[in-house]
């Protein structure tokens, strides 16, 4: 069975499987383009995306902003959501039980935007879809195939905000995001 955009968001705004809906103020579904060919999944909101209900848009938000564009594209291209729709407390790391309840909608996004090309922004991300044997600091830069779909891990962009040393390398894996693109479009 097919599941539409307008009954996947009803249905996330509706979901009580785990104790976060509970405490956050909007639910952060995503947003972008529904036919984008490059998708970004985070770990979950934070503050800022929990006030106006829309994913990274604070400081983390707007250094992704700048890195889409540093490989040519706008965001408004793309399709960005996070693991998790709803904001965990004081912006802790999701439980495996919150993951796993919302899984079904995160599989349901893809399904929906058909991307030929997903980034994971850090360890939670990561974890999420490539299996809990998954490290960021391990296994980033390295891209990942599955059912015809390129998944390359990253840093998450509060992590280098955090850490300025982890720039390099995250441009290092969004350059070869750049190339998969061009590569998958024959260009």
């Amino acid at each position: 069975m097919t599941i539409s955009w307008a009954e996947l968001i009803e249905h996330i705004s509706a979901c009580q499987a785990c104790g976060l809906r509970a405490g956050c103020h909007r639910v952060v579904p995503g947003e972008g383009d529904p036919n984008a060919r490059l998708m970004f999944i985070g770990e979950g909101p934070g503050a800022d995306e929990d006030r106006l209900g829309r994913p990274f848009v604070g400081r983390a938000g707007e250094l992704l902003t700048k890195m889409i564009h540093s490989i040519g594209m706008e965001r408004t291209n793309t399709y960005i959501c996070n693991v998790v729709k709803c904001r965990p407390p004081h912006n802790r790391t999701p439980l495996p039980e919150e993951m796993d309840a919302c899984k079904g909608f995160l599989r349901a996004q893809v399904a929906l935007v058909r991307p030929k090309i997903i980034v994971l922004l850090g360890s939670t991300a990561g974890k999420a879809v490539l299996g809990d044997q998954f490290r960021v600091t391990r296994d980033r830069g390295r891209w990942v195939e599955k059912k015809g779909v390129w998944f390359m891990p990253t840093y998450h962009p509060s992590a280098l905000l955090r850490d300025e040393t982890l720039k390099r390398p995250a441009w290092e894996d969004f350059k070869a995001v750049r190339e998969k693109i061009r590569e998958l479009s024959g260009e």
